[in-house]
């Protein structure tokens, strides 16, 4: 297992921060060479060709040799792999906009859902595309920050002193060269009444080579309180060059915070929550949200009754200090803040 004092030195991940679009550019987009480099049967390939086409497959190769070749019932292959489920009937609740982030669009890219917190839509570009995505239809050449948009979305934060607290979301932020993140982090430095940056990224989980010095530094030198927000759902997503990824970042941000959904096939099971929470302790992050899934179009064979995730938090809680324990969360549109579910 990964040790706190093997976290990567500065050199060794300078030298490792050339590559992350090279792994970016050499991720795999066609579901036959998936299933191919898996071991996996090629029956499968018109469906998950189907479904690939709807929203496309995407996942970099240090992510796919993390799964067991062979294995279909593989959690973290079950994330990333198209499958003929996608293509069913949405059963009666599934939409294309399941939280209602359209109906809080300030400007286009700009989010205002909750007191005191705006969102920024800063690309549509992801690492992965996991396949239960609540945004997987969401209309990112409409609406995102990018380009001349980015100025109107600085004005409306910069005009309402009730704001706080900016999260950069997407896509994924990360996405974005670190030159265009410091100007983004340099324009919100400037507006006095925000005091939080949050960051919500999935990239140092399958890209881990994408936290750099550079990219570290930016985020250090921001005024603001820096919170990071990852997204991990499986202790096996965690490997020593995650690990280290993960502790690099506890350098520059004030808080580190793990989300993660509750996946039929992939977590429903306490045994691997727990050791996800110890894991994730391990490596300076501490449990955030356990979300039930969102009810988009096409995630449906995802789904996990919220009863059985009553269950399964009180099984952490059971084994776990307070301070380990996720909240169980659901996100439901129109609502002034996530509904939070006890035991």
């Amino acid at each position: 297992m990964h040790s706190l004092n093997s976290t990567p030195a500065p050199r060794e991940r300078a030298s490792l921060s050339s590559s992350w679009q090279q792994a970016l550019a050499a991720s795999i987009s066609d579901p036959e060479i998936l299933l191919r480099q898996l071991d996996l049967p090629l029956e499968w390939l018109p469906a998950a060709r189907a479904a690939a086409r709807r929203f496309r497959l995407r996942v970099p190769p240090g992510y796919l040799a993390r799964i067991r070749p062979g294995d279909p019932l593989d959690p973290l292959l079950r994330q990333i792999l198209p499958l003929h489920e996608e293509l069913d009937a949405d059963p009666p609740g599934y939409t294309a906009d399941a939280v209602g982030d359209l109906t809080t669009e300030r400007s286009p890219g700009l989010l205002h859902k909750y007191h005191g917190r705006a969102l920024l839509i800063t690309t549509g570009a992801c690492a992965i595309h996991c396949r239960y995505c609540f945004r997987r239809l969401f209309p990112y050449g409409d609406s995102h920050v990018g380009g001349g948009r980015l100025d109107h979305a600085i004005r409306q934060i910069a005009q309402d002193s009730s704001l706080t607290e900016i999260i950069l979301s997407g896509g994924d932020p990360l996405s974005l060269s670190n030159d265009r993140l410091q100007q983004l982090v340099q324009r919100l430095d400037g507006i006095d009444h925000l005091q939080t940056l949050r960051v919500h990224s999935r990239l140092p989980t399958v890209v881990p080579e994408r936290v750099d010095d550079a990219l570290l530094d930016l985020f250090r030198r921001s005024r603001l309180r820096c919170v990071f927000v990852t997204h991990v759902n499986h202790p096996r997503e965690i490997d020593t060059a995650v690990g280290g990824m993960l502790e690099a970042l506890t350098k520059s941000f004030d808080v580190l915070l793990n989300q993660s959904v509750l996946l039929k096939g992939v977590n429903d099971r306490a045994d691997s929550l727990i050791e996800l929470s110890h894991v994730l302790f391990r490596h300076g992050v501490l449990p955030y949200y356990l979300h039930l899934p969102d009810k988009v179009s096409g995630t449906a064979h995802f789904d996990v009754p919220e009863a059985r995730g009553r269950r399964l938090l009180a099984a952490m809680a059971a084994e776990l200090p307070g301070y380990l324990v996720p909240r169980l969360a659901r996100e439901e549109a129109g609502r002034s803040s996530k509904t939070l579910l006890g035991f």
